[in-house]
């Protein structure tokens, strides 16, 4: 599949270029996996860039993804002092805790979000192993099955194909429940709950030892749970206050901070910078995610997955492979 047979899809078949505010020869696209995995997979996200130059993106902290780049140049991404890349066409982000920066030099990048209860169904390997890192993701998934998901996207040449074989390639990988899950799904919950931060009120909540709480968080989600609660608390916040555009209306913010000045530390840990002086730099696909993904997931980012199915919500214009399906 090449970049090119997205151009004039906007319109038929996603949001209106106009909504989207993405220059010609840019796209985004999303799509909610088949309801079997809602639990496992936050969604698929498709970008697509016509033009070879060097492109520069920020990105906000993020659940586990896999990454797959068709035609495209190379990739690289810096997180803090960390430089990864040019990196492999199939590639791993775990679990990130602030936000990332990348270069990057057209084709597409088809996005697959894995939820911390898809974390325990993939892999024995622990979350926290691979928390700020991007490595190839043959290294968890083996190079057989990464060379095949590389390849049947690829020989693809219709962009409302991509979810149907992902659907289809990935429900093996999530078939084998944890016994974990019921623990997996509560805490999930309690992380995009506002005013929910303390560790002891939810293990208290939770009904389980504060250890087996720090034990299941680093396990599947990657990280100790203080600092997923505040990741949760800090973007519930923060693409509240950008969706609004009320940058400087802090009453909007989570009830759980002091003040604007406790909001605006979270936003030193998790952005690098100001939320102003962040939006001010390269965000043009960040932007667009937001709103693409709100509309077709019901959610702005994976952070904020609940896992829930819900009712698929009919949209004109929009094909019924690519159709809006609130589910986060």
């Amino acid at each position: 599949m090449k970049a090119e047979q997205f151009g004039g899809g906007t319109q038929a078949r996603g949001l209106s270029a106009s909504a989207l505010d993405m220059p010609p020869g840019l796209h985004v696209r999303y799509a909610a996996p088949d309801r079997t995995l809602a639990e496992c997979i936050t969604g698929y996200a498709i970008y697509a860039a016509e033009s070879c130059d060097a492109m520069v993106n920020w990105y906000l902290p993020s659940p586990p993804m896999l990454s797959i780049v068709l035609d495209a140049g190379p990739i690289t991404v810096s997180l803090g002092n960390h430089r990864f890349g040019p990196l492999d066409p199939v590639s791993l982000y775990g679990p990130i805790s602030r936000a990332f920066r990348t270069v990057t030099h057209g084709g597409i990048a088809v996005g697959i979000g894995i939820s911390a209860l898809g974390w325990a169904r993939m892999t024995q390997r622990h979350a926290s192993d691979f928390h700020n890192r991007i490595v190839p993701a043959s290294t968890l998934l083996g190079a057989d099955f990464v060379e095949r998901l590389r390849e049947g996207l690829d020989l693809l040449d219709d962009e409302a194909s991509i979810k149907p074989l992902l659907d289809d390639m990935l429900a093996p990988l999530f078939a084998v429940q944890n016994p974990r899950e019921p623990l997996i799904r509560a805490f999930t919950a309690l992380t995009i709950t506002d005013g929910v931060i303390e560790m002891k009120d939810v293990a208290d909540r939770l009904g389980v030892p504060t250890h087996e709480l720090r034990r299941v968080a680093t396990r599947y989600f990657g990280m100790p749970p203080k600092m997923l609660l505040r990741r949760a608390r800090f973007l519930r916040s923060f693409i509240g206050l950008i969706r609004d555009e009320g940058l400087g209306d802090y009453s909007k913010i989570d009830s759980s901070y002091f003040d604007a000045s406790h909001f605006l530390r979270d936003s030193g840990t998790f952005l690098g910078t100001t939320p102003r002086r962040f939006l001010a730099a390269e965000t043009i696909f960040l932007r667009a995610s937001l709103r693409a993904r709100l509309t077709i997931l019901g959610a702005p980012t994976a952070t904020l997955h609940d896992g829930i199915p819900r009712t698929r919500v009919s949209h004109p214009h929009r094909d019924d492979d690519m159709r809006a399906q609130p589910e986060i």
